[in-house]
């Protein structure tokens, strides 16, 4: 597993990691004990760095791996912080932050948490000096070690970015959603800004396993918010609908290496931007978490490749999604 770097945090990482939203809640039933053995799966293959949220499970995936992870002082946890209050700029507060991380460090059970981000707060609390006052004092009181934003727009990762105390920022990055590489990583690597690349198989459909015919359950994000009834409809297929999707895949699967799956070749893609920190796949399985380690192990995809993607983005995507975000 390669290792990179946040530059602001003194920390290095495996460059893929593993985001846990499914071990908390909407993507189907998850068991703890399938939960812990799919977190000791990513582990075994070189993971690293594992990303959580209070909101996901309502606590519930922030405890599991709380639970996973103690003793485990070589790995690296994020958590993520706001979505369980109205998203109003008047509730980014000192004394909320300091109620938020609270109830997270005892979820995770540590005295001092890793990395918190604000999790896709409304746009002005990115551009609030009081906001970024208060999680200096987090950081000084030793809740926190640093700080980060997860975003859904470019102009708010920018204006992240462009704050001192900024150690990360976490934005939707894949095959399927390329403007960040136009801007937003530049900017990163210059300010020494990690960058943490989520929804890196735009829900599965970079995995190459669904097709017209497949269904999602009822209490799978995949299904109830198609068109952003709950959420940024960003987080749901990258914001593609699904057939689009479908047929953007069926053009790329031709590129994808002898021996690798379509979802390492997605990856792949994404490790090969040089300025991305890490890139966090969900899993629901130890198989998945496995199978998705292992794209750090292909070689860096050709030019023919990399060009590929830039056109099958270009001619079915971004007319969809790029002036979105």
């Amino acid at each position: 597993m390669e290792n990179r770097t946040f530059s602001r945090m003194g920390r290095t990482v495996g460059v893929i990691g593993l985001g846990a939203w499914q071990l908390g809640a909407d993507w189907g039933e998850v068991s703890e004990t399938d939960a812990h053995a799919t977190l000791q799966a990513a582990v075994d293959a070189g993971v690293t760095f594992i990303d959580t949220a209070d909101v996901y499970g309502d606590g519930r995936s922030e405890q599991i791996v709380g639970s996973f992870v103690k003793d485990k002082p070589q790995l690296t946890v994020a958590t993520k912080m706001g979505r369980r209050m109205a998203q109003e700029v008047g509730n980014y507060t000192l004394d909320n932050f300091r109620a938020w991380t609270d109830r997270s460090r005892a979820n995770l059970g540590v005295d001092t948490l890793d990395l918190v981000q604000l999790h896709c707060p409304p746009t002005p609390v990115f551009s609030s000096d009081e906001v970024y006052d208060a999680l200096d004092t987090l950081v000084q009181e030793k809740r926190i070690k640093a700080y980060g934003v997860s975003v859904e727009k470019v102009e708010e990762a920018l204006a992240a970015i462009a704050r001192p105390g900024t150690a990360s920022v976490q934005i939707i990055l894949n095959a399927f959603r390329l403007k960040p590489l136009e801007r937003v990583l530049p900017a990163a690597a210059e300010a020494g800004v990690g960058i943490i690349a989520r929804v890196p198989l735009a829900s599965g459909l970079l995995s190459g396993r669904y097709d017209e015919h497949t269904t999602f359950g009822a209490d799978d994000h995949r299904n109830y918010n198609r068109h952003g009834e709950a959420f940024d409809v960003g987080e749901t297929f990258a914001g593609v609908d699904f057939a689009t999707g479908l047929e953007a895949v069926r053009r790329l699967r031709p590129l994808v290496p002898a021996g690798a799956s379509m979802a390492q070749f997605a990856l792949r893609w994404i490790v090969d931007q040089p300025a991305v920190t890490v890139v966090i796949p969900g899993a629901r399985n130890p198989e998945q978490a496995g199978n998705n380690a292992a794209a750090a192990g292909l070689a860096p995809l050709w030019a023919e490749a990399q060009e590929a993607v830039t056109a099958v983005y270009d001619e079915l995507i971004r007319p969809l999604v790029h002036d979105k975000w």
